[in-house]
């Protein structure tokens, strides 16, 4: 089970590959993803003890320098977000959605963390920038009462750091619209 995670973020994709080498050198760690986004950014996701993920984003940065737009080091992630980020989550009924969107990846990546841990419900997906101008949005299912503290507590992380763009909770979505989700 994955317990520690790093993030970094750059706006450069050739300083991104050159980070990710550092990240993976500098101590023993898992490689999640090492993707180009939109609009031409990079990120660098791993794995492993809280010691050595530290290390690899520290080793990261110093290659990444200005080119880094954001970073995380995420001990006792949730249970439920790797499989968010991968998009694989199964989900049953659904008697509320949330949705937070957010300017950074990593911003995302924390405030689905901290919605998980806020409240019961369930991550449905962390989209990380493909496709989507390089924001970020997390969705979650769960009852109303749950998945407006979920957002609540996710979307303070971004605006904490100005990074929210938007929040909402929908009760009762249409079938049609949940299945679009998946």
């Amino acid at each position: 089970m994955i317990r520690t995670i790093g993030l970094i973020e750059l706006n450069s994709i050739a300083k991104g590959i050159e980070s990710a080498d550092a990240m993976l050198k500098a101590a023993e760690v898992n490689l999640i993803l090492s993707n180009s986004i939109c609009p031409g950014k990079y990120i660098v996701l791993i794995s492993g003890d809280v010691g050595a993920v530290k290390s690899a984003v520290d080793a990261g940065r110093d290659v990444g320098k200005q080119y880094i737009v954001d970073e995380l080091v995420l001990p006792s992630v949730h249970p439920q977000l790797i499989n968010a980020i991968n998009g694989v989550t199964q989900v049953g009924e659904v008697n509320a959605i949330g949705v937070m969107e957010f300017f950074s990846i990593a911003t995302a990546i924390v405030a689905a963390d901290s919605a998980a841990k806020a409240a019961q419900v369930n991550l449905i997906e962390i989209r990380l920038g493909f496709a989507i101008g390089g924001k970020s949005f997390v969705t979650l299912s769960g009852d109303v009462s749950a998945v407006n503290e979920a957002v609540e507590a996710g979307s303070m992380r971004g605006k904490d750091n100005g990074m929210l763009i938007s929040k909402v909770v929908i009760p009762s979505p249409r079938k049609e619209l949940f299945e679009k989700l998946l």
